[in-house]
């Protein structure tokens, strides 16, 4: 994994060095040195989850303009379905996808119309024979990653189908061939409109075991939403119509895609610390019940993503109103499905990815590692952070490692001081003593 493109930037002038993005990581990434935090490279997830805590602004998401596909003769839009839980007072997702024409996209597919046929995939999944369950959603590119990090005997859970934003762009682009077979691959642009920058990742590394994604570039959410709110009028009839229904746009928040699978055994948790606490619980067996798990890193499912406008719980709420006015589905359009295409599969099963190793020599990594645990067991155990490691386990780690030092431990150093300042008093005092004698 060595030269991982992230999504998730530093601005080393905007952080104070405050511990606000230390403990939520959930793969123990980041590190308060020499007055500022620092990312290390080979942990993120890029959940975002630290620019959702960070009070100054100092963590950011790094994404494409909209003018980077100016050069492309053919521009398709892929909206994600949290895009239209942005809008107040939205009846029609119609209204979105005209706006999408008018802001200078030449074709829109809905990625929504693809998860509808993922729900059926993964129905048809379900059913085989031998899976290992429980099932765990492939769909969040953050939760991929950390399974991949840290709970690599997980990875043979994971739904071997592609995302919907990628089976989308794949069939838009099959789409728009036949509608211009003039053009070369290069001339189209599948263009998503992301709420989070995980995706930023999947896309920019070729996730899914170095199998290039279909789409060209990945844009934020609220820059599509600014552009969009000046050109859509309400009182102009659009000249576009939704092809999916309210299970596609489901898939927005947390609940959607599990509800979708037709299973009562079904777990479905959001925000990054719960999804952790849910993987190390399947992990330890504890669910021998479960068959399929839904997981989002943003809170409240797509709709919290660190590239969203609106607050996640209303924007949860207006698509639960624009539901109303729509089918349950609408796949049955493009054909029944009695199987799983192979062109909706991942090409290779998930693989794990192993943290920086102590040494490359084993007898090293092994005394290294008995270091680790002498060093750890004189530290206090707080977890406080105050040390810029995430807990004393990590800053044990740290010393070790040589990026820290025994110093650094604000514990162990007001102890010593207490410590000092005690001989101190008692040689004073016991000067004092011999001086009055």
């Amino acid at each position: 994994m060595a030269g991982y493109k992230h999504s998730v930037s530093l601005d080393i002038e905007k952080c104070k060095g405050c511990t606000n993005c230390l403990k939520p990581c959930p793969t123990e990434a980041i590190r308060i040195r020499n007055g500022h935090a620092y990312i290390k490279s080979m942990r993120c997830v890029d959940c975002g989850k630290c620019i959702s805590v960070c009070p100054y602004g100092a963590k950011k998401a790094v994404y494409d303009k909209l003018s980077a596909m100016d050069s492309f003769k053919l521009k398709i839009a892929l909206p994600a379905p949290s895009l239209y839980g942005q809008f107040d007072n939205l009846d029609d997702v119609d209204y979105v996808l005209q706006g999408l024409l008018d802001i200078g996209f030449d074709d829109v597919f809905e990625v929504s119309r693809a998860a509808e046929l993922v729900s059926d995939y993964t129905r048809l999944y379900m059913k085989q024979p031998g899976i290992k369950l429980p099932v765990i959603s492939s769909a969040c590119p953050a939760v991929v990653r950390l399974i991949s990090l840290r709970f690599p005997f997980l990875c043979e859970n994971v739904l071997p189908i592609l995302p919907p934003v990628e089976i989308a762009a794949r069939l838009a682009k099959t789409r728009a061939k036949k509608k211009h077979p003039e053009l070369k691959d290069e001339d189209i642009c599948c263009c998503f409109i992301s709420p989070c920058p995980a995706k930023v990742s999947y896309v920019s590394n070729d996730m899914f075991n170095g199998e290039k994604s279909a789409i060209d570039i990945v844009v934020s959410m609220s820059d599509v939403y600014f552009a969009l709110i000046d050109v859509m009028k309400n009182d102009k009839a659009p000249g576009v119509s939704t092809q999916s229904g309210m299970i596609g746009v489901s898939w927005a928040a947390t609940g959607g895609e599990a509800s979708a699978v037709f299973n009562d055994k079904y777990l479905a948790a959001d925000g990054i610390e719960n999804v952790n606490r849910v993987l190390e619980q399947i992990d330890n067996s504890d669910f021998p019940d479960l068959e399929f798990v839904e997981l989002n890193a943003c809170n409240g499912g797509c709709v919290g993503g660190a590239m969203t406008v609106a607050n996640p719980y209303i924007a949860k709420a207006r698509l639960q109103s624009l539901k109303r006015y729509m089918p349950v589905s609408q796949s049955w359009k493009f054909g029944s499905r009695d199987s799983i295409p192979d062109d909706a599969k991942m090409a290779e099963p998930l693989q794990g990815i192993p943290y920086s190793p102590l040494s490359g020599d084993r007898n090293e990594a092994i005394r290294m590692m008995a270091e680790i645990q002498q060093i750890h067991e004189k530290l206090p155990d707080w977890d406080c952070g105050s040390c810029g490691s995430p807990t004393c386990m990590c800053f044990a780690e740290d010393i070790v490692r040589g990026d820290a030092d025994r110093e650094d431990c604000v514990v162990l150093v007001r102890e010593k001081l207490h410590r000092l300042i005690g001989e101190q008093l008692k040689n004073e005092k016991q000067k004092d003593n011999k001086d009055e004698g």
